[in-house]
């Protein structure tokens, strides 16, 4: 009955998402108070039934009801209570119902949070938010039905892959999905603000919140995502550049990119078709990322589904909704004249700086991760194009983004002296410069990586120490003490996430560079050496969980004669799915990881054993870590909340006709 009630919950939102971008479009622009006021009512109904539905699957999951198809492809009686709550959406058609879900729950808070906002605007967001929940609420209902029924209920499940039943993928999806789907908010703004013929310093502010959040998800998402990758599917290693990896990094590149520009269009009130036209792309690229996950087009250890059927579907809908938005873009692009001016020497000029590098990056990758299906369509060709490519093409653009992020974070608005800001920052870059040469100096037969990833990660750190110190006056070292502590939360958030990203440039450049490697066959008994640390193979036990069978490796690590620790690398056999897995064994420290995982057993009693060290591993989703704290902190600077962006009326432009 609940299934039932649940599919029900889900039509009656497809109505109400249809009334909600109708009306409101109309009393826009007609300039019918009623008929906009539908918006938030209709926003928040929304979301209350897509909850409903989305609650009443888990619940079917939960309560391991086998009369429903989805659960029986995607749980089993067996699986642990949280493998069988993220079992709703880890699947095309629940995945799908988290998508509309996050959707209208960015559609809710927009009605909530936008109190401030000018009616007609407001009445237009949550218009182009709800068309986006009729696309989708259209795709679900039509062809990826999540409530359908078995006509004769199995007695147990198939079980949800194996490589999905572990915390990191659990919490992965909910997280990435709360960033890309987030997303859709700042293309109705952005969309919204076409309609009207306007953008001025109020909507950059308006926009900003949305696109932070988004941005901290994302953030977030992709994190847990590679740290899943990194322990779970035994190869050592944190990106891979996989199709699907790359559709929620292309986003991030152009969010990140959005976030910056849109802080030109709140202080100058320039950039306006350039932050419009990234609100469109990052969510575009939403979209795009959606399509390759469920169309079958590219192949990925973690796509949803391979129905070509569907996935033209969601090409439909990227095309419409990709198409739709440039073309209004296109018409409405003289209604925004810039009205700030800057010198090449500004904060502003930097921002653009940062803007073309982000944005110039993005397609580097997306160009790597079409390029495949370009060769075969074009001239049927089969490429692949692996992390070679992407390390060379991607790598400079962060590099030069990575040397200018301090100075172009302490030039002045309007104008500056690049000469003025650089003499702040000399003891920084010597110390930076410093450090890169020691590690040079020290490793031995070695790449310029290391070296110079501890240069420019030194050099984005301390850079933003001695912005915020700058900020602080010249009153004397207590009294900038007490200003520093007092700086507004966007200043330190600031700082923290670009420290975040000089942390994590470093940590990828010194693991890519000094990570050890080593292969063999080990024998009970036998012990052999790896770097500083001697490792001895002590026996290997078969056991079971509650839903696989396993093989554990117990394995003595010792370093100059006393005990480090002992690692129990595992081999896991789930038999509903007919899939194994492996579970390395990590020991964590704060400078290094050391990884050990256990192959198959060999012929003569051996059995295969990969050991990795790994320095500085934990500083990559640290550094992400505190970019997401730094994102957050921001967020909670009541300056940049919505309804105090909304109290401007400094709304001036085109009007819309």
């Amino acid at each position: 009955m609940i299934t039932e009630l649940g599919h029900f919950a889900l039509i009656l939102a497809f109505i109400i998402a249809v009334v909600q971008m109708v009306v409101p479009l109309i009393g826009a622009h007609k300039r019918w108070p009623g008929w906009m006021a539908v918006a938030e009512p209709a926003a928040q109904a929304q979301f209350l039934f897509t909850a409903f539905a989305f609650g009443a699957l888990m619940w079917a999951f939960i309560t391991s009801d086998f009369s429903v198809r989805l659960v029986v492809l995607n749980s089993h009686s067996a699986k642990p209570l949280l493998y069988k709550i993220s079992g709703t959406w880890g699947n095309h058609e629940g995945s799908m119902l988290l998508w509309v879900f996050i959707v209208a729950l960015f559609g809710a808070l927009a009605s909530v949070f936008g109190k401030g906002l000018p009616p007609s605007l407001k009445a237009r967001v949550l218009a182009v938010q709800a068309s986006i929940g009729v696309a989708f609420f259209a795709f679900i209902l039509f062809t990826s039905n999540p409530f359908m029924r078995m006509v004769v209920p199995p007695f147990d499940g198939q079980d949800l892959n194996p490589l999905l039943q572990d915390p990191g993928l659990a919490f992965h999806p909910p997280f990435l999905y709360l960033g890309y789907v987030g997303l859709s908010m700042t293309f109705s703004f952005a969309i919204a603000a076409l309609i009207e013929g306007r953008v001025d310093a109020a909507w950059g502010r308006w926009v900003r919140p949305w696109t932070l959040a988004a941005w901290i998800f994302l953030t977030i998402g992709i994190a847990l995502g590679s740290w899943w990758a990194y322990y779970e599917l035994g190869w050592g290693g944190f990106w891979f550049w996989d199709p699907v990896e790359n559709a929620s990094f292309m986003p991030w590149i152009l969010a990140t990119a959005l976030l910056h520009s849109a802080v030109v269009v709140e202080k100058r009130e320039a950039l306006k078709s350039w932050t419009i036209l990234l609100a469109i792309l990052a969510f575009s690229f939403s979209l795009t990322g959606t399509f390759i996950v469920r169309s079958g087009l590219l192949t990925s250890v973690h796509a949803f589904a391979n129905d070509p059927v569907r996935g033209v579907f969601i090409l439909y809908i990227l095309a419409i909704f990709t198409g739709g938005a440039l073309t209004l873009f296109a018409l409405r692009a003289q209604s925004m004249e810039a009205k700030g001016v800057f010198s090449m020497v500004s904060r502003e000029s930097m921002l653009v700086v940062n803007n073309v590098l982000l944005a110039v990056s993005c397609f580097v990758v997306f160009f790597g991760t079409i390029w495949p299906i370009v060769a075969e369509l074009a001239f049927d060709r089969k490429l692949s194009v692996g992390p070679p490519f992407f390390n060379a093409a991607f790598t400079p653009f962060m590099v030069l983004l990575g040397l200018v992020l301090p100075v172009g974070a302490m030039l002045p608005w309007k104008r500056g002296k690049l000469g003025r800001t650089a003499w702040k920052l000399r003891y920084v870059f010597v110390l930076a410069v410093a450090l890169g040469v020691t590690a040079w100096a020290m490793q031995t037969g070695k790449s310029a990586l290391g070296p110079v990833g501890l240069f420019l990660g030194s050099w984005m750190v301390f850079g933003t120490m001695v912005d915020l110190w700058s900020r602080t006056g010249r009153s004397g070292m207590i009294g900038r003490l007490a200003r520093l502590v007092r700086l507004p939360r966007a200043d330190w958030g600031k700082a923290l996430a670009h420290a975040g990203m000089g942390i994590t440039v470093f940590a990828i450049a010194g693991l890519t560079a000094w990570e050890q490697e080593d292969i063999r066959v080990a024998y009970v008994g036998q012990p052999f050496e790896v770097g500083a640390y001697t490792l001895t193979l002590e026996d290997v036990e078969r056991g079971r969980g509650p839903n696989y069978y396993s093989t554990t490796a117990n394995v003595r690590v010792t370093k100059a004669g006393q005990l480090v620790t002992m690692m129990a690398p595992e081999k896991r056999q789930y038999p509903v799915a007919g899939m194994p897995t492996t579970e390395a064994a990590i020991d964590f420290r704060f400078l290094r990881d050391l990884y050990v995982v256990i192959g198959d057993q060999q012929d003569d009693g051996g059995w295969i054993m990969r050991t990795y060290i790994k320095p500085f591993a934990n500083w990559i989703w640290g550094g992400c870590l505190l970019m997401a704290f730094g994102g957050l902190l921001s967020l909670s600077d009541r300056r940049y909340r919505v309804a105090v962006g909304a109290r401007k009326s400094r709304m001036t432009g085109v009007p819309a006709e």
